[in-house]
């Protein structure tokens, strides 16, 4: 029998250690619009795949073997008691790629990604276990928070459209597939619609596939992208295989790999880092409208689960997309859909695990499978579009006036051009010279317009007293 929530209260669970376990079936019910999108969804996890083969040389059935182990891990963090979905670090994946591909394909390249992913579970469990992981995220000012935001939206973005991008190389289905997930998901006029039609709001409920699809028979029609060769059967990732490609067989990284992992490392976390502030403000966006349910986002649960997700890959499957705290496209989807209420979606942790569950048992649908596979390019370039937009939208809900804004800017475009950790390190030094003020000021500080005409009308500002 269904456990119920009574109103107002957080969502029934099982306590088990540190952990809050919620069951299908006994905790929450099954969702038919999140399995509809996890069975085109999932090809955003076989997006890995391409990557798994050039930069470690793996074969593709050892690399979907790969993707298996990471799909056991997006299914843990909703489980578990953490209300976002899961995915991977995404903006990192260039930066990742940059370092793990100095090594050679194969055994040198699976070292140097493990030391880097043990790298990141090191700093994520260490945030976790210190609980600095809380009082970082509560204690960082808001425009190094969105100047992170804007680097990494900024980064997925160009990285999508500049010389050699999917966007640029497939700019008709990529193009018009964009516009139209963009609309589908953010757009204003769209949400009016919704508000008056249903038809509006059954392609609203289905979030990214709608633009996804289109954007995938565009991409075939106009040939773009090769016709797909469908089998029938049940997908047999190479498990037997995958030992020769792993840490156990080839040997771990020796202390001089490890060491050289740690900026990337630190990069990825940042990175990381703001995915978790995207997280919480996605809820808070719709968490005022359903006081039925308390959401509870503990930071310290995020690191911890992120952290054994990154051992789990670190062994058992070394991953360029590292194990990250949310995946941004479909956890903004399953938000909009859960603010219409108790009898759209009936907890937020119902959306978020039927999702990655679904998606997990579509890896094994061979008919799926193949019919995706010459279009994996597709999910990935979509996925990074809407973080990029979603990255820069928050970031600028982060900003309190017109000096925080300058600060966040240079540091995003800093981050975005040279790194994060040249981006961080400018941010901190922008703030403490710039923005960064007494007690006494801080009030002062979020009256200031964020709109400056000229020099006088900030000198005019600051001169008045604090009301």
């Amino acid at each position: 029998m269904l456990l119920k929530r009574k109103y107002g209260e957080e969502h029934p669970y099982w306590p088990l250690g540190p952990f809050k376990l919620r069951l299908p079936f006994i905790h929450f019910r099954w969702e038919i619009p999140e399995t509809i999108q996890a069975l085109v969804m999932f090809v955003i996890g076989l997006g890995m795949i391409p990557l798994l083969e050039q930069y470690l040389g793996l074969p593709y059935e050892v690399a979907l073997a790969y993707v298996v182990v990471c799909g056991i891990g997006f299914i843990l963090p909703p489980l578990l008691g953490v209300p976002f979905v899961a995915g991977w670090i995404t903006p990192a994946i260039p930066v990742v790629l940059l370092f793990i591909g100095q090594f050679e394909p194969g055994p040198e390249a699976i070292r140097a990604m493990v030391a880097l992913q043990l790298m990141v579970t090191l700093i994520f469990l260490f945030m976790a276990v210190t609980r600095l992981g809380t009082k970082l995220v509560n204690s960082v000012p808001d425009s190094i928070k969105a100047g992170i935001l804007l680097g990494a939206g900024i980064a997925a973005i160009s990285g999508e459209i500049s010389e050699g991008g999917r966007l640029y190389e497939t700019p008709i289905s990529l193009g018009i597939g964009g516009l139209i997930t963009l609309y589908v998901l953010f757009s204003l006029s769209f949400r009016d619609l919704t508000e008056k039609f249903r038809w509006a709001r059954n392609i609203a409920a289905y979030g990214m596939v709608p633009g996804m699809l289109v954007t995938m028979a565009i991409g075939w029609g106009v040939g773009e992208y090769p016709m797909p060769s469908v089998e029938w059967g049940i997908a047999i990732p190479d498990f037997g295989g995958i030992w020769a490609y792993l840490p156990f067989n080839i040997g771990l990284p020796g202390i001089e790999l490890l060491l050289a992992a740690i900026p990337t490392a630190i990069i990825a976390y940042i990175i990381a880092f703001g995915d978790i502030i995207v997280g919480q403000s996605l809820i808070k966006r719709v968490d005022h409208l359903r006081p039925d349910e308390k959401i509870e986002v503990n930071v310290d649960r995020v690191h911890l689960i992120t952290g054994l997700r990154n051992l789990m890959h670190s062994f058992l499957a070394p991953y360029p997309g590292l194990a990250g705290p949310l995946f941004t496209g479909a956890m903004a989807t399953i938000a909009e859909r859960y603010r219409y209420g108790r009898g759209a979606m009936d907890t937020i942790y119902s959306g978020a695990s039927v999702f990655w569950i679904v998606g997990f048992l579509a890896l094994f649908l061979l008919p799926l499978v193949t019919l995706f596979r010459p279009v994996l390019p597709i999910a990935l370039s979509i996925t990074l579009l809407i973080t990029g937009y979603l990255c820069i939208a928050v970031a600028v809900e982060q900003i309190k006036n017109a000096t925080a804004m300058g600060v966040a800017g240079i540091m995003g475009v800093v981050l975005a051009t040279h790194g994060a950790a040249w981006g961080l390190g400018v941010g901190v030094v922008l703030y403490l010279m710039i923005e960064h003020r007494s007690r006494r000021h801080a009030e002062d500080e979020a009256d200031e317009p964020i709109h400056v005409e000229d020099d006088m009308a900030v000198e005019e500002a600051e001169e008045k007293p604090a009301n």
